[in-house]
């Protein structure tokens, strides 16, 4: 049978163990609101992600990278109902240098932390929540060019709570 070919998303050349800044969203499995609730505060407060039980393992585990993976810093992330978004670091002074063109059976730095904590979060929430599918297959990423990039996407981050109600995918709930 012939399958689609699926879109490769990393950049082709680039060493994702490289010592740089990364933008990751992750996505739920079809879209599933289940990792939080937008909640709208009191005047002047602006609306915040309030954790469920299965967003308080996604943090927990975002919070546990550094300590599997110390070349990984994470300098901020929201956890949204349907999808995560992580501002991360790799300082590779310490890593071990690992080629995209790499040795079968190898991943790059950030690849091997984004499938950790996508496999560790969803055997916890699958303790709690049997037939939960978690997340959906892959994630994006983006290379962080400059301090201007880094600014803004660290305030897209801080500020997506508050587009919630404007997110097309806000309707699809649990």
């Amino acid at each position: 049978m012939n399958y689609p070919q699926r879109k490769i998303t990393r950049l082709k050349y680039w060493d994702y163990s490289e010592n740089a800044a990364y933008f990751v969203t992750i996505c739920t499995q079809d879209r599933a609101c289940f990792l939080s609730d937008i909640t709208v505060g009191a005047l002047h407060e602006a609306p915040a992600a309030k954790l469920t039980k299965a967003g308080i393992i996604v943090q927990n585990v975002i919070e546990s990278l550094p300590e599997r993976y110390p070349d990984i810093k994470i300098d901020n992330y929201v956890i949204m109902p349907n999808h995560v978004h992580l501002l991360l670091q790799i300082d590779r002074e310490r890593a071990i240098h690992e080629s995209p063109l790499q040795e079968e059976g190898k991943r790059a730095l950030l690849s091997q932390a984004i499938g950790y904590l996508k496999m560790n979060s969803s055997k916890e929430i699958h303790a709690l929540y049997p037939e939960r599918k978690v997340w959906q297959r892959s994630y994006h990423d983006h290379v962080v060019r400059n301090d201007n990039d880094y600014q803004e996407i660290w305030n897209y981050i801080d500020t997506n709570p508050a587009k919630w109600a404007n997110d097309r995918y806000a309707l699809h709930q649990m």
